[in-house]
């Protein structure tokens, strides 16, 4: 049975890496191999392929037979175009520069074509994130702006909460201060009048006086005792006095 250029499988699960090797076709998958020519990681964008050119060209002369993901890589990378022109020069349909001059026409197209796939790939990429930072930062501003929106309402809402908390006792206070105030400047004369009245109140003196001429025949009695008791007393007091120098004399 002839050779085989596979792959073998390697790397971590969901991250799988392939080995590029030439192998028994009756090996199993993963067993053993005659030679290794590379890697392949389809992983990258675009695929990462690493591979000996020369050594593939000569297991393919060999008669090595490439799978289909193996012929795909081979191809891309150039080495079936080699092998071709090199058995157009057995044949005699030209001479090897002519090959090799042909072979680098290509190689250079073909690394045109790759490098304008990956800086298409790098622009999208770029586009991408641009127009990602783009709603991200329209979603930030519309979240912005909502909670400016919710706290402006708050803000109105505590304000009209305590704007008639604060207005309805500043209107009451004036109305209790009033009656309070009006209340002492009526009571105040009523208690000053009879405050002054009882100290003033020459209605004490009157009353004694009163109380002189009410009590009637007591009163009555004393100014008449008085005008005897007088009198009586000067009198014979006075008298007396007088007599008695006059009988020193």
């Amino acid at each position: 049975m002839p050779a085989k250029i596979r792959l073998q499988r390697q790397g971590r699960k969901f991250q799988a890496i392939y080995s590029i090797v030439v192998a028994d076709s009756r090996a199993p998958r993963d067993g053993k191999f005659i030679e290794s020519l590379g890697q392949y990681n389809p992983n990258s964008n675009p695929a990462t392929i690493v591979l000996d050119f020369n050594k593939a060209l000569e297991w393919l002369q060999k008669g090595a037979q490439p799978t289909d993901t193996c012929r795909a890589i081979l191809s891309y990378k150039g080495v079936l175009y080699k092998k071709h022109l090199l058995d157009g020069v057995i044949k005699g349909a030209f001479d090897e520069a002519e090959a090799e001059k042909r072979f680098q026409a290509w190689m250079t197209e073909k690394e045109q074509k790759i490098q304008a796939k990956k800086d298409q790939i790098k622009s999208n990429k770029e586009s991408l994130d641009k127009s990602r930072m783009e709603e991200e930062s329209k979603i930030k501003e519309a979240k912005a702006e909502e909670i400016a929106k919710k706290r402006s309402e708050l803000i109105a809402a505590e304000e009209a909460a305590n704007a008639p908390v604060e207005e309805a006792p500043a209107e009451e206070a004036p109305a209790e201060e009033a009656p309070a105030e009006e209340a002492p400047a009526e009571e105040a004369p009523v208690a000053e009048e009879p405050k002054e009245e009882p100290k003033a109140e020459e209605p004490k003196e009157e009353p004694k006086a009163e109380l002189g001429d009410a009590e009637g025949g007591a009163n009555a009695e004393e100014p008449k005792e008085e005008p005897k008791e007088e009198p009586k007393a000067e009198e014979p007091k006075e008298e007396p006095k007088a007599e008695e120098p006059k009988k020193e004399d």
